[in-house]
């Protein structure tokens, strides 16, 4: 059987800057079924006062820059992060954070997180590569907007400075929010999987399900989703997030692809077998048949059921004489 997918429900910058809505987060990832809720330790100083924010995330007439938009919801992560942890274990869900910077880094390995994320933004920053490198937890990368020099430049990196390669997995991702369909290029799951030999999975930024489906059904082995407490809130990521609601169907949907998939041999299985003689066909009397007679295509043919002798045997039993007489519609035995 293949390995369980892993869902991360990547709450990122959806609560808004409450600790309230972190924790509420938190609950509604573990009542969904996600393996994994994932949230963004930003830190509007690595941001220029002059960045402008990405075109998904301005509203009509917004004048406000990326670095006010971070600032306004930007938690204390330090105070915050062992309250999100705390919950975290109360709810039987795995706790995991993107890091941009290496304080991040340094307070997330302190609170013994099993995994770090990279967000695809980062996928060319080395420094914080080589750093994160180095306490060889397991890695997720998305790789957003990055060309294949990057991707391997960035593993080389990630497993040169202390990062053993089976540790690492690649998210296949697209950095438009909304992801328009086109640019979606699924097929990069496998390409990506074949050319490093590492975990690959999905950083989903579509709207909707049938992307992250598709991905379960190629073989992905992560997927990632937003999600929000409500899509009307204020901020950036939330129309493009699932709702609860949503994220559940997600969940049971994913669940029933990786059940769906099953093993590669091809054989009857369980629920069929009771099925095979109802749907197959036999050799049965389409005459009747004295004792004595020779079977022909005239008097002999296939019907339903399959309790006669099987198909295969029809032209092997022409011309041959029948030592019992049959009536229309008996099978032959």
């Amino acid at each position: 059987m293949p390995k369980k997918i892993i869902i991360i429900a990547e709450a990122g910058i959806n609560h808004n800057g409450s600790i309230s809505k972190a924790l509420k987060l938190i609950d509604v990832a573990s009542q969904a079924g996600a393996d994994i809720v994932k949230f963004q330790v930003t830190n509007p100083e690595n941001i220029l006062k002059t960045a402008k924010k990405a075109e998904y995330q301005k509203k009509k007439y917004d004048n406000e820059s990326q670095f006010e938009m971070i600032n306004k919801i930007h938690l204390d992560w330090k105070k915050v992060h062992p309250i999100l942890i705390n919950r975290c274990k109360v709810r039987n869900i795995e706790f995991m954070t993107s890091v941009f910077d290496k304080n991040a880094v340094d307070q997330i390995v302190k609170l013994n997180v099993k995994r770090i994320k990279i967000p695809s933004g980062e996928i060319t920053n080395i420094p914080l590569l080589k750093y994160v490198a180095r306490y060889n937890k397991k890695i997720i990368i998305s790789t957003g907007a990055s060309t294949l020099k990057e991707i391997s430049f960035a593993l080389k990196t990630l497993i040169n400075f202390g990062t053993q390669k089976k540790n690492i997995t690649l998210l296949h991702c697209n950095s438009a929010y909304p992801t328009p369909y086109k640019d979606v290029n699924l097929n990069v799951i496998k390409s990506l999987k074949k050319k490093y030999n590492v975990n690959v999975g999905l950083s989903d930024h579509t709207l909707g399900f049938a992307v992250s489906i598709a991905a379960a059904a190629l073989g992905a082995q992560i997927i990632e989703k937003h999600f929000t407490l409500d899509k009307k809130l204020n901020g950036p990521d939330h129309k493009i997030s699932l709702n609860p609601k949503e994220l559940k169907e997600l969940i049971i949907l994913i669940r029933n692809v990786e059940k769906a998939l099953g093993i590669s041999k091809k054989k009857p299985t369980q629920s069929e077998i009771k099925n095979i003689n109802i749907i197959r066909q036999s050799i049965t009397a389409i005459k009747t048949i004295k004792k004595g007679d020779l079977f022909t295509n005239e008097n002999i043919g296939l019907k339903r059921p399959n309790y006669g002798l099987p198909p295969i045997m029809l032209e092997k039993l022409y011309n041959s004489k029948s030592k019992k007489t049959f009536l229309i519609g008996q099978q032959i035995k």
